[in-house]
């Protein structure tokens, strides 16, 4: 039996459902989820296995014009998923028009590797305006095959997942066989407090906040955890913590039943905030966190 085996990176504007798709396509929750854009820091691999299949896919974060150093380096991750792709996902949905980022409309275009254009939240819309949105893009991506989906309700995701296993080329595994992901578990945990943050903060908290998780110790009934949340300016402090330590004990507390849903095991979080200022235009901090 032949072993087929490829790296499916999924690429799109922000809040088209991306990470959505990923999770779905993937069968864990590994990319976090909120309402707002940009919420995909980094490049964050998914790895499915079969006996006779290897899919590698890869969330990447919203396609944006970069206003800082931060957003610099989520762009580099961007690009670098559109030329080691053997199967590209250009994500959209039925909100957006087709002259949104025109410039990475056109390299797609031209990319040589097999490209599958994904019209995402068709749970929204008639069938008519889908009708009309999937020929617009079939004008403006020709070469590409069009797949209507529903990430949030799984419509057509199975269908999806036999499309992309009929595409992928014959290769070994580049994984190995029992690997989910290329990211550590300090990430994660990270990421899942980080999305807490993203859902009970407004304007630009969330987008000047990072986390760094100090400690990691696992033991057979437990996991602790020590993690900072790094906030750009001195202001930022205080509505994190919120009234009387109000703020931090909710987001703590989220974030750590999340976790022991996520490792199956009892977890303490420790929480902290610290202020590292301006630090998404700082390339030490920037490689401190990983970009």
């Amino acid at each position: 039996m032949k072993h087929k085996a490829g790296f499916v990176n999924i690429i799109g504007n922000p809040n088209v459902g991306k990470s959505t798709l990923m999770n779905v396509l993937v069968g864990e929750k590994l990319s976090i989820i909120t309402s707002k854009a940009q919420t995909t820091r980094q490049r964050i691999l998914g790895i499915v296995n079969a006996e006779d299949f290897q899919i590698v896919y890869s969330d990447t974060p919203g396609i944006i014009k970069p206003a800082y150093k931060l957003q610099e380096s989520m762009m580099k991750f961007v690009n670098t998923a559109i030329s080691d792709a053997d199967i590209i996902l250009y994500v959209t949905d039925i909100y957006e028009t087709p002259d949104k980022n025109i410039e990475y409309i056109e390299r797609i275009q031209n990319t040589s590797t097999p490209v599958y254009l994904i019209i995402n939240k068709i749970d929204l819309a008639s069938d008519s305006e889908i009708e009309k949105l999937e020929k617009h893009w079939e004008e403006t991506l020709p070469k590409a095959k069009c797949i209507k989906t529903s990430a949030l309700e799984k419509t057509n995701t199975d269908n999806l997942l036999q499309i992309i296993v009929d595409s992928l080329p014959e290769h070994p595994p580049f994984f190995p066989k029992d690997e989910l992901t290329d990211k550590t578990e300090r990430f994660f945990a990270s990421e899942i407090i980080r999305e807490k943050i993203f859902l009970h903060y407004k304007q630009e908290v969330p987008y000047s906040v990072e986390v760094g998780v100090e400690e990691f110790k696992e033991s057979d009934d437990i996991i602790r955890i020590r993690a900072i949340i790094y906030v750009a300016r001195d202001s930022q402090k205080p509505i994190l913590i919120g009234k009387k330590g109000a703020g931090i004990k909710k987001t703590g507390t989220e974030a750590r039943l999340d976790m022991e849903e996520f490792w199956c095991k009892k977890v303490f979080l420790d929480l902290h905030v610290k202020v590292k200022k301006d630090w998404k235009n700082n390339p030490h901090s920037l490689k401190q966190f990983g970009y």
